[in-house]
């Protein structure tokens, strides 16, 4: 007999002080979409495989993704149905990796407040009597998490050790203390009632649209020089498609060689067979990992070569969208 903690589908807190193991327990959830060896230690540790970590990522490429959800009215009339920027800031990068795992069909978000845009995850009742809403584009997460889970079914796991005001939104609520969790869930909703935050909710009637993209082709060159294909990985976290080094080190749950340099082959498979007769992103690439699934992984190379580990599609449009030569046609 097995005995452990099982979350629930809705939202879920994990709260308690620092250094007690609010982050390593995510980061276990985080991983459990793989399997692990006998005596691992996290081979109990078993999450959906469609959970996606996000974070804020400064500086990053985005290319036409809606994050109206998140962010209306920037100035300078910037369209954020269609937000594009070559130097995301940390909202605007966090809203954008969250849109673009619902568009990859994301079924529960994992979120820690250490690696999140602060303004993006809480505006409290203070600042929203100093900074009236009608002067503020970013709708919080805070306002959203809920709306996530009641029209569109995807669940949410957050690490939140500063803040109450997550307390009224939870389902569960987790509390560690010496790296062991306990169900907190009844207290919290307690103390909500009787210390009341009185924000003003700030989240409309729904979550929003989540818009399909399609990439041109154009997009999508691998060679460099002489070479007609020039795909490689020295590392997990850097893949060279053709002239381009793509940045993968805020991708966490891509965690070997053999992943990446599989990505960027799945990419161009993607590309020369799939992009074009697919309306969507989210399609062609599922119809590219069919046929990895039906023929195997030694499809993406002329001769076999024994270095390459199936990833994720989370993982493989992630990269796409973050190719600096990535081209979205309007909508």
């Amino acid at each position: 007999m097995i005995n452990g903690l099982g979350l629930n589908q809705g939202v879920t807190l994990i709260v308690g002080g620092g250094f007690h193991g609010k982050s390593t327990l995510l980061r276990a959830l985080e991983l459990g979409i793989y399997s692990h060896i006998p005596g691992d230690g996290r081979e109990y540790v078993a999450t959906d495989p469609k959970a996606v970590k996000i974070r804020a990522e400064d500086g990053r490429f985005v290319e036409k993704v809606n994050i109206s959800p998140f962010i209306k009215s920037l100035p300078l009339l910037r369209d954020t149905l269609r937000f594009s920027t070559d130097n995301a800031s940390g909202s605007t990068s966090q809203a954008a990796n969250i849109m673009e795992a619902l568009e990859m069909g994301a079924r529960v978000l994992l979120i820690d407040e250490d690696t999140s845009a602060t303004n993006f995850m809480i505006r409290d009742r203070r600042m929203q009597e100093l900074v009236a809403k009608a002067h503020e584009p970013i709708t919080p997460f805070i306002d959203k998490v809920r709306q996530l889970y009641q029209d569109r079914g995807v669940s949410t796991i957050l690490v939140m050790g500063g803040s109450g005001d997550y307390f009224e939104a939870a389902d569960t609520v987790i509390w560690m203390n010496n790296y062991r969790p306990f169900p907190v869930t009844e207290k919290a909703r307690t103390i909500a009632e009787k210390f009341p935050v009185h924000r003003l909710a700030e989240g409309g009637d729904g979550f929003g649209e989540v818009t399909a993209r399609r990439p041109k082709p154009d997009s999508f060159d691998p060679s460099r020089g002489n070479r007609e294909v020039r795909i490689d990985a020295k590392s997990p976290e850097t893949l060279v498609y053709g002239e381009h080094n793509i940045d993968l080190f805020f991708l966490e749950q891509l965690l070997e060689t053999g992943q990446t340099r599989a990505v960027g082959r799945i990419i161009h498979l993607y590309a020369t067979k799939y992009l074009v007769d697919h309306p969507g992103l989210k399609e062609g690439l599922e119809k590219t990992m069919a046929e990895i699934d039906e023929k195997g992984l030694d499809v993406l190379m002329p001769y076999p070569v024994g270095n390459l580990t199936k990833p994720r599609i989370f993982e493989i449009a992630g990269a796409i969208n973050r190719l600096r030569s990535l081209q979205v046609k309007q909508s």
